[in-house]
């Protein structure tokens, strides 16, 4: 019988089961909506923050404080509150939310203790970034928003280098995958794309979700392909290599300056109309601060975060790019497109596999598994042409 790539594709996808189907459709619908709730809290936190004056009165103490410091302080205030502000809703979204649905396990202790190390850190940097925001407010006036594109460009290619080493060992412990059948075909593949042994890790993914992933991060000297201890548990060594494979074509691909490219030119133009729009949406809210006062930066921050919900499917038309040369990547260089189909499938239980058009290009980072499925199925049959079996 002939191999159809339809069939197949099927198959894969109703191993699944309908209940397990259904669920993924619920989890995932229900994420679409916690965006938009996500929005509803930050105009609540804007309008809060704006209402009680708190950074105009802290501005006022500061008076006599350099600028740069009374910048800062202001901008990592905010970022503090805020974060203070929107807590129950983070711990519904980001735990709550998620142990209703079987996605995590991490004690309720836990997950505040790590969040409190999230608020901190990004408090202190969201200051830092806003701060170079402001200065160049000062320096170049009216355009601004042009040379924001280049200090979002820095601070991304900064954290990118930096988050390996300094950021993501707060959350997770990483270390070499254990010696074994695993450990000695992932460092086979790494040789094969010139990719250091120590840059190949296995990390805790399991204390904060049960997902199946895995991830590349870093650039230079900091990059890194991390493997779930979820991935490594549930998958079969063909699925780790067909995984890792994919990682290793982000890797070699350089995909992650695509993404600090674009996240500058994305600045770029919210910024511009975030510039156009501020006396108006700072009246909606009763302010009376300019764009150029870091008193305002609820109001500019809530104008952004309209504006990136909008543009969200621009950015995942760009990752789900990504992610299809990273699949082809692994076709080519694994050649293991069953391993492949099934490790997809795994994600499909909080990644519904069968989005309309519309929802996928709206809301997914990543092509459908039914569709990355099917690719890899239609890679199987052109080997099969290829190299009929005798």
């Amino acid at each position: 019988m002939a191999f159809d790539p339809a069939v197949e594709t099927a198959r894969y996808i109703d191993s699944l089961g309908p209940e397990a189907l259904q669920k993924a459709a619920s989890y995932t619908t229900a994420t679409h909506w916690l965006m938009l709730g996500g929005l509803f809290v930050t105009a609540l936190v804007t309008w809060i923050i704006v209402r009680s004056r708190l950074l105009e009165r802290l501005s006022a103490r500061l008076e006599k404080s350099g600028w740069g410091l009374r910048t800062w302080v202001i901008s990592t205030s905010f970022f503090f509150l805020s974060a203070l502000i929107s807590l129950p809703w983070g711990l519904y979204e980001e735990w709550g939310f998620e142990r209703s649905y079987g996605r995590t396990s991490q004690p309720l202790g836990d997950f505040l203790a790590q969040d409190a190390i999230g608020i901190l850190l990004s408090s202190f940097l969201g200051g830092l970034f806003f701060l170079g925001v402001y200065a160049l407010i000062r320096r170049t006036g009216k355009s601004w928003w042009l040379w924001s594109g280049g200090l979002t460009a820095f601070a991304a290619a900064a954290t990118i280098l930096l988050s390996p080493v300094l950021i993501e060992p707060l959350f997770n412990e990483y270390k070499p995958v254990p010696e074994g059948p695993v450990r000695t075909a992932l460092l086979e593949m790494a040789d094969e794309a010139n990719i250091p042994h120590d840059r190949v890790l296995m990390f805790d993914g399991s204390r904060q979700s049960n997902n199946f992933t895995a991830n590349v991060s870093g650039v230079f000297g900091s990059a890194r392909i991390a493997i779930s201890d979820v991935a490594l548990k549930q998958a079969s060594l063909d699925e780790v290599k067909a995984v890792t494979g994919h990682e290793i074509g982000h890797y070699v691909l350089g995909h992650v300056w695509r993404i600090v490219f674009l996240f500058a030119g994305l600045a770029m133009l919210g910024f511009f109309l975030a510039d156009r729009l501020f006396g108006r949406v700072a009246a909606l809210f009763g302010s009376k601060a300019q764009v150029s006062d870091a008193e305002g930066l609820p109001i500019l921050l809530f104008i952004v975060s309209v504006l990136g919900l909008l543009a969200q499917p621009v950015l995942n038309s760009v990752t789900r790019m990504g992610e299809s040369e990273a699949d082809a990547y692994s076709l080519r260089t694994v050649n293991l497109p069953d391993a492949l189909a099934g490790a997809l499938v795994k994600t499909a239980e909080y990644r519904y596999p069968r989005p309309s058009a519309f929802e996928e290009i709206a809301f997914y980072s990543h092509p459908s598994v039914e569709r990355r499925v099917r690719r890899a199925m239609d890679w199987k049959a052109e080997q099969l042409k290829k190299n009929p079996a005798p």
